[in-house]
């Protein structure tokens, strides 16, 4: 099929994600080279991150609750296919309206498709099983072809079908844990899917630059501003996610609602370091108190109160929102020197409080339709912090966000299951709202040493690096955050997959061959699963392939790799 670009506006604001609106700062700027958040290619970005985000949230709930045979499974459903329609003018305003209707037909029938492996499961008909997943798998090669077509090869086949490939892994891997009950596993892995989607809208706008540059005024959307407002978008929309899910399990009485306030937990933690990157500790520590306290638990008491029908109680805990709104938006204009003013920012929280609450309100009438209207409305609310808040730190601190400093990479979830929780320093999300000078980077490891360094920062991993028949091995996932790539698994293939910017490699257990951006090659040894239970590979094999010089002290036994970043 032959893609038509015709101009017209792409993917605006407008369109794909919320204007700053009540949240809006003056992120505009005198000096002509200042680091901005607001650029054409950041909007794509931005609009992307929106869209593929809620397609990944909305389809793992839709997914659960028909699996449960939740008396909303069909309005979940029904937001989930209106996501799809609402990609739609964005495909169109860049390639035209017979592109448009030919993505719609590809990604509907992919809801459809993972509906159907619910249903399958379900009934336990193995048959149904085997033939939806071959039906997803149909999806990813069309769509793999779509895209590489669409972007005239600047996403390549090979590169869309691994990434979109990834993606269904993990929203099979998040149902296929909930279906076991493994509910601590399941929303582990929800994060990490939800975290995938923002690395694939990033791949994804970044080739439609490429291939259009001036439409995007030349701009690129891997500035440290861009990545900036990308992570803070990240963050509001998974605790948006997170919350209004938990509200709705905990008012049910679900198994499950416990694991999504430790996966809530987990978020918090993320902003806490987030906010520490860039305000310090201290700062850090008071973002904590204001945001957990009369935020995250006055949530947890609002359903509490609803439930109980208790009118007192739930004015109680609205007062207490209402404190909560006026305490984070009176830290935050003063974290920002005022670049957010701190009416400006108490305003978008209580529109964001409401909306909260609205979701829940007619969850608990059993006006489902209304609610999932609601939780769009809400989670597309989220998208507009990340040019907000980040346009007001850019503009408080912008040498650190000036075009071409290197920035430390976000580490990323863990592979094959929840390692312990690492100090809020070490959380992803933190090093990618951190600047830095240095374009040098520096991973320490030691053998029979769980201590783990990358650049400044240390870190525990939960296992170590080791030698076995005269081969150095190291752990892939740690390597991974090292080098900010993702990593998955997938227990049912025994495959490692590895995603460095636009490569991909996959490591199988047991075999000494890896597939480099489809391409195989040797290793100096197999890959495998040690005492620990996480997968090893070896050192001098995996390094070279990506371009890291190493530094072995055979005195302590210490592991130094270093690479321009």
């Amino acid at each position: 099929m032959k893609m038509k670009k015709i101009i017209a506006p792409v993917l605006s604001l407008s369109l794909l994600v919320p204007a700053a609106g009540a949240f809006a700062a003056d992120n505009t700027s005198s000096t002509p080279m200042a680091p901005t958040v607001s650029t054409k290619a950041a909007d794509l970005r931005a609009g992307l991150d929106y869209l593929l985000s809620e397609h990944f949230a909305l389809a793992v709930t839709a997914m659960t609750k028909a699996y449960e045979g939740a008396p909303d499974a069909k309005e979940a459903y029904d937001a989930l296919d209106q996501n799809a329609v609402d990609m739609q003018p964005a495909i169109e305003s860049i390639y035209g309206k017979q592109a448009a209707a030919e993505f719609e037909r590809i990604f509907r029938a992919h809801n459809k498709y993972t509906d159907d492996l619910v249903k399958a499961t379900k009934m336990n008909n193995q048959e149904a099983v085997k033939q939806a997943e071959a039906n997803v798998q149909g999806f990813v090669d069309e769509f793999a072809d779509f895209l590489s077509k669409a972007t005239g090869g600047k996403l390549p086949e090979q590169a869309a079908e691994q990434a979109i490939r990834l993606h269904e892994d993990e929203v099979q891997d998040v149902f296929e844990k909930y279906v076991a009950g493994d509910y601590k596993g399941a929303y582990t892995e929800y994060r990490e899917g939800l975290n995938t989607m923002f690395t694939i809208s990033k791949a994804l706008s970044g080739a439609i630059v490429s291939q259009n540059p001036s439409m995007f005024d030349n701009s690129t959307v891997d500035t440290p501003a861009a990545d900036l407002r990308s992570a803070l978008n990240h963050l509001a929309a998974e605790h948006f996610a997170l919350s209004v899910l938990q509200m709705q399990k905990q008012y049910d009485g679900k198994a499950d609602s416990q694991a999504l306030i430790d996966a809530e937990a987990g978020n918090t933690a993320d902003f806490k370091a987030a906010i520490a990157s860039i305000y310090g500790n201290a700062g850090a520590d008071q973002f904590e108190k204001i945001w957990v306290t009369n935020h995250i638990k006055a949530q947890s008491d609002y359903v509490d109160a609803l439930k109980k029908g208790d009118q007192p109680a739930l004015e109680t805990v609205k007062n207490r929102i209402t404190d909560f709104t006026k305490e984070f938006a009176a830290f935050l204009g003063t974290a920002t020197a005022n670049n957010l003013p701190a009416a400006a920012a108490e305003q978008a929280l209580m529109t964001h409080e409401d909306q909260v609450q609205k979701v829940i309100d007619n969850y608990a009438a059993k006006n489902y339709a209304a609610a999932y209207q609601a939780d769009r409305e809400g989670y597309k609310t989220m998208f507009g912090i990340g040019e907000a808040l980040g346009g007001a730190i850019v503009k408080q601190n912008p040498d650190k966000f000036m075009t071409g400093t290197a920035q430390p990479t976000p580490q990323q979830p863990m592979m094959e299951q929840p390692a312990p929780q690492q100090p809020a320093m070490d959380q992803p999300a933190a090093t990618e709202l951190a600047a830095s000078n240095s374009s040098m980077m520096t991973i320490w490891m030691k053998l029979n040493s769980k201590s783990l360094k990358i650049n400044d920062k240390t870190t525990m991993m939960d296992t170590m690096p080791m030698v076995m028949n005269g081969t150095t091995y190291i752990p892939l996932r740690y390597l991974g955050e090292g080098i900010g790539a993702k990593v998955s698994w997938n227990a049912k293939k025994g495959e490692a997959t590895v995603m460095a910017g636009s490569d991909t490699m996959k490591f199988w257990v047991g075999k000494d061959t890896v597939s480099v951006n489809g391409q195989n090659k040797q290793l100096d040894a197999a890959a495998m699963v040690n005492k620990d239970g996480r997968t090893v590979v070896p050192l001098r094999s995996i390094t070279e392939l990506l371009g890291w010089d190493v530094k072995w002290d055979k005195n302590d036994g210490s592991i130094t790799l270093t690479k321009s970043m």
